[in-house]
């Protein structure tokens, strides 16, 4: 059954979610030595240190920031100074419980990067951001007008038919610009990963922009 006919229990997966980087931390916590890597280059090499109780700062960070993440996904319509009748507030809901998952792993992530060299050159997170852009593309041709999430661009925010042909056309190349990004993930490291990932990011963004203004222009000269 999915999450979202469970709404109800919404914030308390939010909460354990939450829950898991901090459970974690205190289990590395007393064989941590009274310092440890806080920061790394795009080689993986630790450049920045810090104590021993430094190691709940990413669980802490992360941890508000889903709180807050989830908080306007769940009342995004309440919040959206338009309040679109058609915005589905369950699949908000289940949108930011996808968010929150994500920066638990990634929290996770940088937990055992901390205490393990194999996790500290960015594959993983790479990884991990690739899979999200690929679920994401999945859901965006069910987003609604809104405008917290999503191309909140002037002509989609404008004309529900704009918004609803380009999230359809933009989910396709989020969801293989996101498998891209997971492949290239594995396969490469260091300049030659941060160049890759950034080159899809901004074609997953830029083509679907210029598709929709295309539309925009389109249906104001049939208009």
């Amino acid at each position: 059954m999915s999450l979202v006919m469970h709404k109800k229990y919404h914030w308390l997966y939010v909460l354990v979610f939450i829950t898991l980087p901090f459970a974690y931390a205190l289990y590395l916590y007393p064989s941590l030595p009274s310092s440890i890597p806080i920061h790394f280059n795009i080689k993986g090499e630790a450049d920045g240190w810090g104590s021993a109780e430094s190691i709940f700062l990413s669980p802490a960070i992360m941890g508000l920031t889903s709180l807050f993440v989830y908080f306007i996904f769940a009342n995004i319509k309440r919040l959206d100074p338009i309040r679109y009748a058609d915005a589905n507030t369950d699949n908000y809901a289940a949108v930011g419980l996808g968010v929150v998952l994500f920066l638990t792993l990634l929290s996770l992530s940088i937990l055992y990067g901390t205490v393990n060299e194999s996790l500290r050159d960015g594959r993983f997170v790479f990884l991990l951001i690739g899979l999200f852009f690929s679920a994401f593309g999945l859901y965006m041709p069910r987003l609604k007008q809104n405008y917290f999430v999503g191309m909140r661009l002037p002509w989609t925010l404008s004309d529900a038919n704009n918004w609803e042909a380009t999230h359809r056309y933009a989910g396709k190349f989020w969801t293989i610009g996101g498998l891209l990004i997971a492949l290239f993930a594995l396969l490469l490291d260091g300049v030659a990963q941060l160049v890759v990932f950034f080159s899809i990011v901004f074609l997953i963004v830029i083509i679907p922009v210029i598709f929709s203004y295309r539309f925009f222009k389109k249906t104001k000269e049939n208009g």
